[in-house]
């Protein structure tokens, strides 16, 4: 069997979740570029968090499958603050997480369970952080599995990445609407 296979098959085994297997490429996992690879800092702990969002299960009733948050630097949210834009370099992460969702007092509730795998991406307007097939339209893109921080599976973030953002181009490509801490 070859190695892309059993990468593919071993992606699949991993994600388990239609929402995922969608963001992961066809392509083999690779360095990525210094730029793009997961922060080495406790991000979760020493960065800002954005905002999560809930994708729900095919059921609604049966809670979430998968929980996003996003982090990044509290530089970038006083540069977005004060004039609108992330300044150049300005790195996102976002954990994708496997959603556990149980009855609680409270009601029924979904939570983060297993990770999935990252996005890294990395403002890039003036175009001088990379110039291959994973940065484009202002940004450096990559999507690391599970505990990976270094090879991206990220070959081309036209055909990988830019389908999902294309309907916040607008907001530069981020999903502001997600994000309570920027909103003025």
């Amino acid at each position: 069997m070859s190695r892309k296979l059993i990468w593919l098959a071993a992606a699949a085994a991993v994600l388990g979740s239609a929402t995922a297997e969608a963001q992961v490429t066809k392509s083999p996992p690779v360095d990525a570029e210094q730029v793009l690879r997961v922060p080495s800092v406790n991000y979760r702990t020493e960065w800002v968090q954005l905002g999560t969002f809930s994708v729900l299960a095919e059921k609604p009733q049966d809670g979430a499958k998968e929980l996003h948050a996003v982090y990044t630097e509290r530089k970038n949210v006083e540069a977005y603050l004060n004039d609108g834009k992330f300044p150049d370099g300005a790195v996102f992460v976002k954990d994708l997480w496997n959603a556990k969702t149980e009855a609680l007092p409270t009601g029924t509730a979904s939570f983060a369970g297993d990770l999935i795998g990252r996005f890294v991406m990395v403002k890039d307007a003036a175009g001088k952080l990379g110039s291959g097939a994973r940065f484009g339209d202002g940004w450096g893109w990559a999507f690391f599995l599970g505990n990976e921080t270094v090879k991206t599976v990220t070959g081309d973030y036209k055909v990988d990445c830019l389908s999902c953002h294309e309907p916040v181009r607008k907001q530069d490509l981020q999903f502001l609407q997600g994000y309570p801490i920027l909103r003025k």
